[in-house]
């Protein structure tokens, strides 16, 4: 049994209660019920599942479910489509063995053009559901940069997660192009009611020899160091086009980008290039860069990455062989391609 599309509406604004006993909805819950609708319906996840990625009773669940009906939030009707969606789903985490995969679907009709805009949005719907699925009281998480995560975070319910510690995987930038590691950061963590630990450095240094003096400056080597012991990041990749979000941003000139491309570079994650198995490739401007390393993703327990744009099928690929990715959130096109071969 699947359904239409529930009615995605913007990220709630009074969702469920982080409060305990977790036994009830709070005011205004229309977003939320959207996105329980999409879980149950689309996802196929169980009552129980549910219950425990938004931390409320089974009896909670049911209730919404049965309110989602009655609100005529969904219009339950037998779609091959959804079931579809829970097979590509089920095939991406056998193929390469992830703990699980979240699907936006795409619900353009056909001969329809395929918005980009409108896929990032949905895809920012989805993984802010995956990330409170995956955050647990007392982590600590790396959130990075870009249009991909502000998506996330401009989508995130507000649902209070306790004793979280959300950290700024990215230094600082002043760019009109590329959303900032800081204010995604700030966000989510205002939005789950965490502490939110910014980088008190620029993203890039004019020179390698001064980025190596702020890295060895106290404050900001505590911060970079906190962030080799994370328990979940968040976080995209970029592909290595002319308009990559390190080419956008200013901080890799076109040559650098066509350089690190001929050399066998196939990803940009947190502004470090990584080649096809991914493995960190120190190319220029790595050494001029204050963010986390490579290695320090690959330590994280959970590892999210949020991807939305066939374009990146290369890059995620490379994500993938390089183990930095745990639970992966992809937009359908993305999701089959990915499956395909």
């Amino acid at each position: 049994m699947s359904l239409s599309p529930p009615t995605e509406t913007a990220a709630a604004h009074n969702p469920l209660s982080g409060d305990t006993p977790h036994n009830r909805i709070s005011g205004g819950e229309e977003a939320i019920l959207s996105n329980v609708a999409l879980l149950y319906y689309g996802e196929g996840l169980t009552q129980s599942e549910i219950a425990r990625r938004l931390r409320v009773s089974r009896a909670t669940v049911v209730n919404m479910l049965r309110e989602c009906r009655e609100r005529g939030i969904v219009e339950i009707r037998v779609d091959g489509k959804r079931l579809k969606l829970s097979n590509l789903s089920r095939g991406l985490r056998e193929a390469y063995g992830l703990s699980d995969v979240y699907i936006a679907s795409d619900d353009s009709k056909p001969g329809e053009p395929h918005s980009r805009q409108s896929a990032l949005a949905h895809v920012g719907r989805v993984a802010s559901i995956a990330m409170l699925d995956l955050v647990e009281p007392g982590d600590i998480v790396g959130v990075a940069w870009g249009e991909t995560i502000r998506a996330v975070s401009e989508a995130m319910p507000r649902n209070r997660v306790p004793d979280v510690t959300i950290r700024q995987m990215i230094g600082s930038m002043i760019t009109d192009r590329v959303p900032t590691s800081e204010s995604c950061a700030i966000r989510i963590a205002n939005m789950i009611e965490a502490t939110c630990y910014t980088l008190h450095s620029p993203a890039i240094l004019a020179s390698a020899s001064l980025a190596e003096t702020f890295r060895s400056e106290p404050t900001i080597h505590q911060q970079l160091d906190r962030l080799k012991s994370l328990d979940l990041t968040v976080a995209s990749i970029g592909n290595l086009d002319d308009e990559t979000h390190l080419r956008a941003s200013g901080m890799a000139s076109s040559d650098e980008i066509r350089r690190a491309r001929d050399t066998g570079a196939r990803g940009v994650l947190c502004c470090r290039f990584i080649d096809a198995d991914g493995q960190h490739m120190p190319l220029p401007p790595d050494d001029r860069i204050i963010a986390a390393g490579v290695d320090d993703l690959k330590r994280a327990r959970k590892k999210l990455h949020v991807v939305c744009g066939e374009d990146r099928l290369e890059a995620v690929r490379a994500a993938l062989a390089g183990n930095l990715v745990t639970h992966l959130c992809v937009d359908q096109r993305l999701g089959e391609r990915l499956l395909s071969g």
